[in-house]
């Protein structure tokens, strides 16, 4: 099969469509022929080898798995024999740890049948960054109906299904995102939208509940001018600059910071399962949720949809075709 692999860590240039064997069946795995997967910051620290600090899991000298790629949606080619519940030809969705950029992938419990109402493409760009805000905002977030949202960087690849999640969760929903995106977040279903170019959220009158920091470009400081006391802060992402620490380095001095403070701090990385996969489809299937695509890739040009979300202005999600 054709797959995008990786032998050594570098810029994305250094990726190549190769000939590779596809995974085996395993008893309790499915077979998916994928059409189409999407990039997340994930892939671009996978390829990169960065941060440094990442390397134990990464691969300490080389990537110690040759196919990065996370989120797929395509067709069941084949089903282990303890598999139940899907069969051949079924279309579907899902994540997994590795393997996504390549014609097939193999996965065991973290996959499920594809709303009807959306197409392979735009299912693609769920996983990752969907299962993201949803335990963002509900699992480290505890949101309630009722409560003061805000998402900073609300038009990227989470933000725009934060706003969505946050506004069926029953929440008052302010958006932060550039001048371009207003509509757009606005459009999602956000109450307020505050454009960062123009405006400083963190010296506005409104205080919030919950902040999902997507874009982390405030500290801790400006951040907890517009928490309310009992407020928390859900910290995701973060500059991606320093070589040694990446966003951790961020993540850490907020953490740090907010010591001693009523409000509650917290950083997570998400993690695939099988039922947060099925409620997610279920607000897919209602029109509730929908996602976001901004720009479609072949795989063969992979490397140039990673350094297009690398430059950190993508609205919504950006899919590679199979």
């Amino acid at each position: 099969m054709k797959a995008i692999a990786h032998h050594r860590f570098g810029l994305p240039d250094g990726l190549a469509l190769r000939d590779v064997d596809r995974p085996a069946l395993t008893d309790d795995g499915v077979l998916v022929r994928v059409r189409a997967s999407s990039v997340n910051p994930a892939e671009w620290y996978t390829v990169t080898g960065r941060p440094y600090v990442a390397r134990t899991a990464m691969g300490l000298r080389r990537p110690k798995e040759a196919i990065p790629g996370a989120d797929f949606a395509g067709t069941v080619e084949a089903v282990g024999g303890a598999v139940s519940g899907l069969r051949p030809g079924d279309e579907v969705f899902g994540g997994t740890s590795s393997g996504a950029f390549a014609e097939y992938v193999c996965v065991r419990d973290t996959v499920v049948p594809k709303p009807t109402n959306l197409t392979i493409e735009q299912a693609a760009a769920v996983p990752t960054a969907a299962v993201t805000a949803l335990q963002g905002l509900r699992d480290q977030g505890r949101i309630r109906p009722g409560q003061a949202v805000l998402i900073n960087g609300a038009s990227g690849g989470v933000g725009t299904f934060a706003v969505q999640l946050a506004k069926a969760f029953g929440a008052e929903v302010t958006g932060v995102c550039s001048t371009r995106n207003v509509d757009l977040v606005y459009s999602l279903g956000a109450d307020h939208v505050v454009d960062y170019t123009r405006e400083d959220f963190t010296r506005g009158g409104r205080r919030y509940d919950l902040l999902l920091d997507v874009a982390g470009s405030r500290s801790w400081r400006e951040c907890r001018r517009v928490l309310e006391r009992t407020a928390r802060l859900v910290l995701v992402g973060g500059p991606k600059t320093n070589r040694w620490l990446g966003p951790l380095g961020h993540v850490a001095g907020v953490v740090l910071a907010s010591r001693g403070a009523s409000q509650r701090v917290g950083f997570f990385v998400a993690k695939f399962n099988r039922q947060d996969f099925l409620t997610l489809s279920e607000l897919l299937e209602a029109g509730t949720v929908r996602p976001v695509v901004d720009r479609r890739y072949p795989l063969r040009e992979l490397p140039e949809a990673l350094r297009y979300l690398g430059e950190g202005h993508a609205p919504g999600k950006v899919v590679i075709t199979v």
